[in-house]
């Protein structure tokens, strides 16, 4: 099959109980799991005229960083038609997979798992641009507008959708730090976001020196293709990173209990200072490299010292880039090292700047309902314990968020093995009905102590602000009930 394209929607008086903007991966969950649901009418609407997702990474070889588990419903209900082995039965494949013994997946193969099922569902439409987002007191629901797109991404004309619920999946943008954003798109030497890599791989690989810039799994990735494309003795490449090592993404069973639903509602009912001191510290559990890709990066480059002599490769740490010039067809980095206190140049051919994402702006999607969010003091939306932005009394529907709630829910915001489970509560919050049989224990970690209530004289917790602050909630059961801790007033 084909994505849908924009042909007008059949619209009737009645709204849709739920529209989705923007059909990434998040999305994609919540329009499998609501496909299941009765009665339930929705719409889920993308720009792009099919489903691409990080399609400028898709490297040959490179793997999930999560268990094919993690797809889209599986950890919700695995015996749904839209589980990955499902994907792989109707493909005819599923004892190839069983003999491949593959529990993590290729990513291209995760990516045509994810367009096989936006191809099927008669819920997603591409070709939409939803331009805002409005609260119609009127008729008690959002009024959607959307221009319709052709293939290439010319207007067609517009459309309005009604929705009881909207839930933004809109994804994240390529962040380039300051001293790199004037360079990138200019003619000569290239300067180009991981994003893009695979659009510029043979330039990059026919340049003298490329420099790497970010030690995550983007940028692990980027430096162990290009040095595995380069000759022996003739390698030419830098990496650089902020962060203090080269180190490996926290992956112990123990601590991937971080990206459980019971880590999230932990974190959710800490105060605003504490989250936002925490998530800072926790970088190895969601922006470092793979262990197996770093020791890769090693094996390749020992491999070439059997003939003696080290690799032209450079990999330092500690290293931040605050500026950069074009010089003679080149681009000129200056690096400070913040543990030396000591400054320096390096003059390389090509930047790959592997600097992560940024979370994409909706101001102006939602300008009509931005009097009546609810802010933080870092004026950030308040997000409450189901994903629901909060909003005034005069909003009377929800407005839901996928991948835009790291500071209110911390490192699994944006990690694919929680998709399934955020989905079925919006689902279960959106409808009033218990849809899911959610488990009410998910870590073997007890995060925190039972009771919230206990204070020490420091006022800890997101219960200092009152009763009426929006983001708290109460401790999940399985640590309220705990016998293994008395409760001290």
């Amino acid at each position: 099959m084909t994505p849908r394209e924009a042909a007008p929607l059949a619209l009737d008086e009645e709204p849709f109980d739920l529209v989705g903007v923007g059909i990434g991966p998040f999305n994609l969950s919540l329009a499998a799991l609501a496909d299941g649901v009765p009665g339930l009418r929705s719409a889920f609407l993308e720009r792009r005229p099919a489903f691409r997702w990080h399609h400028g990474m898709l490297i040959d070889g490179a793997s999930l960083q999560v268990p094919f588990l993690a797809d889209l419903v599986s950890l919700v209900e695995p015996t749904s038609p839209w589980s990955f082995l499902n994907f792989i039965k109707e493909r005819q494949r599923l004892f190839p997979f069983y003999f491949a013994e593959r529990f993590h997946i290729d990513r291209s193969e995760y990516d045509a798992y994810c367009r096989w099922v936006s191809e099927e569902l008669a819920s997603c439409r591409f070709g939409r641009r939803v331009d805002t987002v409005r609260w119609d007191a009127d008729l008690d629901c959002f009024a959607v507008d959307v221009t319709r797109l052709d293939a290439d991404d010319r207007d067609l004309g517009t459309e309005r959708l009604y929705a009881r619920n909207v839930v933004l999946g809109v994804g994240t943008v390529p962040h380039l730090p300051d001293p790199l954003r004037p360079l990138a798109g200019q003619p000569g030497a290239p300067v180009v976001h991981s994003a893009d890599y695979l659009s510029h791989r043979e330039r990059l690989i026919a340049a003298d020196h490329v420099t790497v810039v970010g030690a995550g799994q983007s940028g692990a990735e980027v430096l162990l293709d290009l040095l595995r494309a380069r000759p022996a003795g003739r390698e030419g490449l830098a990496w650089l990173a902020r962060t203090r090592a080269f180190a490996p993404m926290e992956y112990s069973k123990l601590g991937l209990e971080h990206f459980t639903p019971d880590y999230t509602r932990y974190f959710h009912g800490l105060s605003e200072p504490q989250r936002d001191a925490l998530l800072p510290d926790q970088w190895q559990l969601y922006k470092a490299a793979s262990g197996d890709t770093l020791a890769a990066i090693h094996d390749e480059l020992y491999r070439r010292t059997h003939e003696g002599g080290w690799p032209d490769v450079t990999l330092t740490p500690g290293v931040a880039v605050t500026g950069a010039r074009r010089t003679d067809g080149r681009v000129e980095l200056s690096l400070a090292h913040a543990q030396q206190d000591v400054r320096a140049e390096l003059a390389t051919d090509a930047v790959v700047a592997a600097t992560g994402y940024t979370e994409r702006p909706v101001d102006g999607l939602l300008g009509p309902l931005l009097p009546h969010l609810v802010t933080d003091a870092a004026g950030r939306p308040r997000v409450d314990a189901d994903h629901r932005l909060v909003m005034d009394g005069e909003v009377g529907g929800g407005v839901f968020v996928q991948n835009a709630e790291r500071h209110t829910h911390g490192v699994g915001a944006p990690d694919l093995g929680l998709a399934a489970w955020r989905s079925a509560v919006v689902l279960t919050a959106l409808t009033g009905r218990s849809l899911f049989s959610l488990p009410q224990r998910t870590a073997f970690t007890t995060f925190g102590l039972p009771d919230r209530a206990v204070r020490d004289g420091a006022g800890h917790g997101s219960a200092d602000a009152g009763p009426s602050d929006p983001d708290s909630h109460s401790v999940p059961a399985p640590y309220s009930d705990s016998s293994a801790y008395r409760a001290v007033r």
